[in-house]
């Protein structure tokens, strides 16, 4: 017999699915990983930071989560759901375990990030840095099969 966490109560059972995927009481991760196809007003934002707060709740280093998003608007409501959602379980400071996600961000921040902290070591990418912007260039195009 499961237990099911409150703090899920308010996920459909594919939002559940989803958010439990792999996480065992132990706070390890074992399952392959997981791609969610979803559209637009479907609940991916409340479903991923539920996602989070889950593995955090669960004993993951938050500064081992890699959590990337299109706006830095939407970067920041995640931090506060998951913030949120997480202090309900935890009843800390859950500020603390949130300013732990080191990396969350921009797809366009992280990558850039990225680029700084690892000059040289992106494989199949060159840096290069015009008045404060970075450029990337890569030098080939890989052709997915059709």
């Amino acid at each position: 017999m499961s237990v099911h966490p409150a703090y899920l109560d308010q996920l459909n059972s594919r939002q559940r699915q989803a958010v439990e995927h792999g996480v065992l009481a132990d706070g390890s991760n074992p399952a392959a990983p997981l791609l969610v196809i979803a559209g637009a007003g479907s609940g991916e934002t409340n479903t991923l930071a539920h996602r989070v707060a889950h593995l955090i709740v669960n004993g993951a280093d938050p500064r081992r989560i890699l959590l990337l998003t299109f706006s830095r608007r939407a970067a920041a409501e995640m931090a506060r759901r998951v913030e949120r959602i997480a202090g309900q379980v935890l009843g800390q400071n859950p500020g603390v375990m949130t300013d732990a996600l080191t990396w969350a961000g921009t797809f366009h921040g992280i990558g850039a990030r990225l680029l700084r902290d690892f000059p040289g070591r992106v494989v199949g990418a060159k840096a290069r840095h015009w008045s404060g912007l970075l450029s990337l260039t890569i030098p080939e195009t890989i052709q997915m099969p059709s």
